[in-house]
């Protein structure tokens, strides 16, 4: 392999520039003319040149951060009860409880209401015990939850996926699957260090939804935590705490 193609294997085929390409060339002769470059430079140049022409962020960086996430979610916390905090626009405030059992309750303006679980994955209806049930190899999530996706609606498999991380109770070697998973689906891009709506440091990843909206998410690698979920169409959920824990809900 040259170094042109080790470039390419590391950080994906380059998307050309082709006014930082023509800078460069000019610059390149621009020295030729001046001094010859000893033919041992080309090679290495070449490489140099495939990481300028490229467009956007390497590959590369997003998928380690993912697996990075998807390491810290792998030795989550267990608890009795699974918790979802989330602001809604303009500021509706929402809390979700459920036990291991299936009991859940949802509080919302103060009121604090018993529920049916509204757990879905791709669209269909699935109890507590059928998502602890998903496998914990990537692979095989990702099959699973394809098979699970509507006929013609393969684009939303990056979202039903992500939804595992933060709106569903999975177990931490889910949540880690489901880290791992996206890594490799190549709809999921990397957008770099972002802060989400409270100013919390994080990472961006987004992905096309088959309507044409991009749905954004902000992760904390350290974490493993979602930070909030925006869509382009101006849909925003910020989520203040997602996860195991032993405190319940204030029943009257």
């Amino acid at each position: 392999m040259d170094d042109l193609e080790l470039v390419r294997d590391l950080y994906g085929r380059p998307t050309t520039d082709p006014h930082a390409q023509s800078r460069v060339w000019r610059r390149l002769a621009t020295r030729r003319r001046r001094r010859r470059l000893p033919w041992l430079v080309v090679p290495v140049l070449a490489a140099v040149l495939a990481v300028v022409f490229v467009v956007g962020r390497p590959p590369a960086l997003g998928r380690q951060i993912l697996l990075s996430a998807a390491t810290t979610a792998a030795s989550g916390q267990s608890g009795t009860y699974w918790h979802v905090s989330k602001l809604y626009d303009g500021g509706r405030a929402t809390e979700l409880w459920v036990t291991r059992r299936g009991g859940a309750w949802i509080a919302e303006r103060g009121q604090v209401t018993r529920v049916t679980v509204p757990f879905t994955v791709a669209g269909r209806a699935m109890t507590y015990q059928q998502i602890q049930d998903l496998p914990s190899d990537p692979g095989a999530l990702r099959e699973r939850v394809a098979a699970l996706l509507p006929a013609g609606s393969q684009g939303l498999l990056a979202d039903a996926i992500s939804g595992l991380l933060w709106t569903k109770p999975s177990p931490p070697a889910v949540r880690a699957a489901a880290y791992r998973a996206l890594a490799d689906l190549p709809e999921v891009r990397y957008l770099g260090a972002r802060a989400d709506a409270r100013s919390r440091p994080g990472e961006a990843f987004s992905f096309e939804l088959p309507s044409g909206v991009q749905r954004t998410l902000i992760i904390d690698p350290a974490t493993s935590q979602v930070l909030s979920s925006t869509d382009s169409g101006g849909r925003a959920e910020i989520v203040l705490d997602a996860g195991w824990t032993d405190r319940g809900p204030a029943l009257p």
